[in-house]
């Protein structure tokens, strides 16, 4: 009678419903566990490749990238992760960290974009270096608050774009992006999925990317996760660094604005 009663009040009550769902010791356990490995995460590894990456001469021109404007000024790193997204005037448009440094890569080293694009993601064996450089930018952003770009028009455009992606539906399972990350209480097997329209909860969108795979020994970017998302919704996969991916990268952030970025992370 006892377990009717507290099962039929769960049911009844919508508040005590959620936190029941939201009792999860899987998911917890994990936490500790990940809590744990970064206090000596090998993400720091893939930091200091990318920091020689970064100051060594390469490419085709043999330039360092100590000139690539984040949008701090040249040469400028600390604190920009947390600052990009944002609108570079140079290209009269928003970018992502890994778009930029795509970007630089292209315009001051001479790689042409073919040759970054072709195989851009870590893989089982091999961590791309614009992977790693995005690491070693985004560890000079530990600590520092989330401000991605807001006041420039094409800031806004690219929320409100990145907005309409995320709701989008299609593809032959009729998925967005909102299916999995739009509402309360939702996992996939032992993953809870964290709503990404709510600030609490979008701050999970962004921390911990770049992330060192346990499974794997690789770093993968945000970029990786967002192209890996589109995979598993059956759309076709955004270009590489493109417009799409950048949009969609300042609507996460912009909802986890003011939030504190805790630097490359732990990913299973």
């Amino acid at each position: 009678m006892r377990v009717a009663l507290v099962v039929g009040l769960v049911a009844a009550v919508p508040w005590l419903q959620a936190a029941a769902q939201s009792v999860d010791p899987t998911a917890a356990e994990f936490d500790k566990f990940r809590a744990v490995l970064e206090k000596d995460n090998p993400a720091e590894l893939f930091e200091a490749k990318g920091e020689h990456l970064w100051r060594t001469p390469g490419g085709p021109k043999k330039a360092s990238l100590e000139k690539c404007d984040l949008g701090l000024g040249p040469g400028m790193v600390k604190g920009a992760y947390a600052q990009m997204p944002r609108y570079f005037a140079d290209v009269d448009r928003v970018m992502d960290a890994e778009a930029r440094i795509v970007h630089c890569m292209i315009s001051l080293q001479g790689f042409s974009y073919a040759e970054l694009a072709k195989a851009p993601f870590s893989n089982e064996v091999r961590t791309p270096d614009p992977v790693s450089l995005v690491a070693y930018v985004a560890g000079q952003s530990r600590g520092e608050k989330l401000a991605p770009g807001r006041s420039h028009p094409k800031e806004l455009a690219a929320y409100n774009n990145g907005k309409a992606v995320f709701f989008y539906r299609a593809g032959s399972f009729d998925f967005s992006c909102a299916s999995c990350h739009g509402v309360d209480n939702q996992r996939i097997r032992t993953q809870p999925l964290p709503n990404f329209t709510k600030p609490d909860q979008a701050l999970a969108a962004v921390q911990g990317w770049p992330g060192y795979r346990m499974t794997g020994g690789v770093v993968h970017s945000l970029q990786w996760r967002l192209n890996d998302c589109f995979r598993q919704q059956r759309f076709p996969r955004p270009e590489y660094a493109s417009e799409t991916l950048s949009a969609l990268m300042t609507y996460l952030t912009v909802n986890a604005s003011g939030q504190v970025y805790k630097g490359p992370g732990i990913k299973r």
